[in-house]
């Protein structure tokens, strides 16, 4: 087997294994997940709106998962951690569950999408763009977007800025698709520069005159010390000469 094989058949099994615990976790709100592989094992650290549906009682429920993954995907001593999302509005993937579960639910989309987009807005991002695509009204295929504030769409600012989030909504119609694309607040863009005042010299000789004067020598005295060390040599090259 190749490296490249191997990587590719790495990140399909990643890809998997992400599919079947935000299968698993539909209840607990999936905001995502890192797989990280260390000498004792491997280690899933998933991200939850209610961390406590994950674990379960005394711990069963990420047991019972644990154990899936490792029947499933041949995992070895393998670790499930999960953690509270520190801010649901500003996590894309749990806001996309969110208009997904309400559409499900009955909700018109055009209500579903800017109810979400300002709860969003309103929990601090600096903007927010909402597609949700499918059989919305009838037999033909159409697709809605719900923007607000400022967003990135290509290039590498988008990539590292932009925090992407999908969903599925299955109707009677068929299959809705919601994707969640939000800049959080603490984004840094490569147009936002801060620009710092000159110095003025008027400024620079009022500090230097508040200096005592001890300071004054004491910057001056190194100078002197060259000097000293300098005599000797010339003294040593008279009496060579005589």
């Amino acid at each position: 087997m190749t490296v490249a094989t191997e990587l590719i058949n790495d990140k399909v099994k990643r890809v998997l294994v992400k599919e079947h615990i935000q299968r698993s976790m539909e209840r607990a709100g999936f905001g995502g997940l890192t797989i990280q592989r260390t000498p004792l094992g491997t280690h899933i650290r998933v991200i939850a709106e209610r961390p406590g549906l994950v674990i379960g009682r005394k711990g069963s429920e990420i047991q019972k998962l644990t154990r899936n993954l490792e029947e499933k995907f041949g995992y070895e001593n393998l670790q499930i951690e999960a953690n509270e999302v520190d801010k649901p509005a500003l996590n894309a993937m749990i806001m996309a569950s969110k208009v997904a579960s309400a559409l499900e639910r009955g909700w018109n989309y055009r209500r579903a999408g800017n109810s979400i987009l300002q709860r969003i807005m309103d929990g601090g991002a600096r903007g927010c763009q909402i597609t949700i695509a499918g059989k919305l009204t009838g037999l033909r295929h159409r697709t809605e977007k719900f923007i607000s504030g400022h967003i990135k769409h290509c290039g590498e600012v988008a990539l590292q800025s932009m925090e992407i989030g999908h969903a599925q909504a299955k109707l009677k119609p068929g299959t809705i698709g919601v994707k969640v694309a939000l800049m959080p607040p603490e984004a840094k863009l490569p147009d936002e520069i801060t620009v710092v005042p000159p110095v003025k010299i008027e400024e620079v000789a009022e500090v230097n005159e508040e200096k005592p004067a001890e300071e004054v020598v004491a910057e001056e005295k190194p100078a002197e010390e060259v000097v000293a060390e300098e005599k000797p040599a010339e003294e040593e090259k008279k009496e060579k000469k005589s």
